[in-house]
């Protein structure tokens, strides 16, 4: 339900806010003043694109703030799937830069405008005449039969179904795309296969060869330099060792007087350890070296196959045709095995296929027991609302599996007697369009909990009794669902709980669009203005008044 609404620098409106009731409101305003610009606005709160265009004020951003009371909605997973904090007064705020930057929060946190969409869709129902159309579409009219026949688990274990016989189906197809090539190329699977496995690799090898081989090419220069480091370090006359060996004799003669020197004795000790392990070292070091030419062809020879198949494979470096090798080894296996795999890869598939069907036969079953009675309560409310010869039924055929189940429907009407059932696009005015919408809104509301329900001007092309009797109807589905509808009926004003009242103020240099609540005696006055027009009567007055009353 939504509790709050605030609309900053939106189109014609500056600045509006509004706290609904939660049963039927009705918005009533001349036309242009602003009320489908009001729509415009929320519909930003569903994830509805917007530009820099709908700024009032281009210096300025656009904010469209909504406050919903969502405890009875089951969203609590919602927000743990969208890793959202959940609050049972839950606030969405769109934000629109001069730039032209949209941002989205839902609680203040930043989202997408998918998650957006997501929430705003189970929030909010706003009746437009784009969704009037959409009654005509396959998949909007079985999501119809669906609420109605309280279908959700059924649907939602077709669903698990269908994307397990999709993923079954694309890999069978693949497969079977990729048997003919793959058995033509096996041949050459293997034979690179087998030159890789017989190049034996190891990976990290080629590193450690070319630094092997870089040893043995500048093997004389490193002998001779250790050589000359040794000199320096223990075989001239004054050796580093030598200087070291000495200087700790002195250092000990007088290490007992200070614990300082006693200190650099021990550092000087442990100098002449570490200077000790490095000649060690380097005398290892400098008895390796030695150009052996049978070896250096060798790593020579090794390295040219590495290079080789690395050039050949355009491999960056050993590891890579280990990756490769591995590739090629599985395609190997495939090629081997291809019958067997295929046959595998198919009884998956048709596994899945008897599931897929299995669960839409059963989806299938739950819609076609719906339809009949789906059919007698709506054309029961149509002659309710003035279409007395109205007839509709819903035409089923069962077709292959899709992403909606097994069924293929149309719903067909009449308005006519004598004239049988036709498509709706083809036989229904626009006001008939609208009627058949809002009945099945009206039976909606009875079997879900829906959100918000917005009607846009819904009443097109209805007058007189009717229009009395949908404000009925839409007063009986106030008492369980919250209402904003726009209206240019005073019978359908007269019905509301809250009425709210859109103008233009021009008392500026730039217009504004205005919303206000009226009162009892203003909306006694703006229901005769509705009858009578901008100067009613006094009948017009006692009309509104009589309306109210009723």
């Amino acid at each position: 339900m939504l509790k709050h609404l605030t609309i900053k620098n939106y189109a014609l409106i500056k600045h509006l806010e509004l706290d609904p009731s939660a049963a039927l409101n009705v918005v009533t305003g001349e036309t242009g003043a602003g009320k489908s610009i009001m729509l415009g606005a929320i519909g930003l709160l569903m994830g509805n694109r917007a530009d820099t265009k709908v700024l009032w004020d281009e210096q300025e951003k656009c904010v469209t703030e909504g406050v919903f009371f969502i405890k009875n909605y089951k969203l609590k997973s919602f927000f743990k799937t969208e890793d959202l904090d959940y609050d049972e007064n839950t606030v969405i705020r769109r934000e629109i830069s001069p730039g032209g930057k949209s941002r989205a929060f839902i609680n203040d946190t930043p989202v997408t405008l998918e998650v957006m969409k997501k929430l705003g869709g189970l929030l909010m129902d706003i009746h437009s005449q784009h969704e009037t159309l959409q009654l005509a579409n396959q998949t909007f009219q079985l999501r119809l039969i669906d609420a109605y026949a309280e279908n959700q688990t059924l649907v939602e274990a077709y669903d698990v179904e269908w994307a397990s016989f999709l993923k079954a189906k694309r890999e069978y197809e693949t497969l079977a795309s990729e048997a003919e090539h793959l058995r033509q190329e096996s041949d050459f699977i293997r034979f690179q296969l087998d030159e890789l496995k017989k190049a034996d690799l190891t990976n990290g090898e080629q590193e450690s060869l070319e630094s092997e081989l870089k040893v043995m090419e500048h093997a004389e220069e490193i002998k001779s330099r250790f050589q000359a480091i040794l000199e320096t370090l223990t075989r001239s006359e004054f050796a580093v060792q030598t200087g070291i060996k000495d200087s700790r004799q002195n250092l000990s003669a007088i290490a007992s007087y200070a614990p300082q020197y006693e200190a650099l004795l021990q550092r000087l000790d442990a100098l002449s350890i570490e200077l000790s392990d490095i000649i060690s070292e380097i005398e290892n070091e400098e008895n390796k070296i030695e150009f052996d030419p049978q070896r250096s062809e060798i790593v020579n020879d090794r390295l040219s196959t590495l290079y080789r198949l690395l050039k050949k494979h355009k491999a960056a470096d050993v590891n890579a045709l280990l990756l490769l090798q591995q590739s090629l080894d599985e395609k190997n296996s495939i090629t081997s095995n291809l019958d067997e795999a295929l046959a595998a890869k198919k009884n998956a598939f048709d596994a899945a296929d008897q599931k897929v069907r299995e669960a839409g036969k059963k989806l299938s079953s739950s819609r076609q027991k719906a339809l009949q009675p789906l059919c007698k309560q709506l054309i029961k409310l149509l002659q309710t609302l003035g279409i007395p010869e109205a007839n509709l039924l819903i035409d089923h055929q069962t077709t292959e599996p899709t992403n909606t189940g097994i069924d293929k429907i149309d719903i067909l009407f009449s308005a006519n007697k004598g004239i049988a059932p036709r498509a709706l696009a083809s036989v229904a005015s626009g006001g008939e369009f609208s009627r058949v919408m809002f009945c099945i809104k009206y039976v909606m509301a009875e079997k879900t909990a829906m959100p918000t329900l917005i009607l846009d001007e819904i009443d097109t092309g209805i007058s007189g009794e009717v229009s009395i009797k949908l404000g009925n109807m839409m007063k009986d589905m106030s008492k369980k669902h919250q209402l904003i509808t726009i209206t240019h009926l005073p019978q359908i004003a007269a019905k509301g709980d809250m009425h709210y009242f859109v103008y233009k103020d021009n008392s500026a240099s730039k217009t504004i669009s205005n919303i206000r609540t009226l009162n009892t005696t203003d909306r006694v006055e703006e229901i005769a203005k509705m009858i009578g027009g901008e100067k009613p009567s006094k009948i017009a007055i006692q009309n509104a008044e009589e309306l109210l009353r009723a």
